[in-house]
């Protein structure tokens, strides 16, 4: 039987969210500084590693403008294609992302403790 390992504490500044900062959403014609709180996790059924959050702040609703829209995301650590859709009661909009993400990620593996 495995036994269970416990997750790396988590930086206290960002608390459950793997990436809690500024960033900058873009397109061929317009970009925004905005302020993001990004999550992700690994979905083995798939096999892709899908990230999601919300966005907030600068001329999101020219991106949006009712309808969804495909975007960059530029975090200090790296670019990722996202796709923005509706705000919540907050003007947060929704960002969502499929493969690498624009921040970084545990790739390590854990390697479990079986005993018999």
């Amino acid at each position: 039987m495995a036994q269970r390992v416990e997750e790396p504490p988590r930086d206290e500044e960002h608390g459950d969210d793997d990436y809690n900062g500024s960033a900058v959403v873009f397109t061929a014609e317009r970009q925004a500084e905005v302020e993001v709180v990004l999550r992700g996790n690994f979905q083995p059924i798939d096999g892709r590693f899908r990230w999601y959050g919300r966005a907030a702040g600068g001329e999101l609703d020219e991106f949006v403008d009712g309808r969804r829209a495909e975007v960059v995301l530029r975090t200090p650590h790296g670019d990722a294609v996202a796709t923005l859709s509706e705000p919540d009661p907050w003007n947060r909009y929704r960002v969502t992302g499929v493969g690498r993400p624009p921040f970084p990620i545990d790739s390590e593996l854990v390697e479990l403790d079986e005993t018999d």
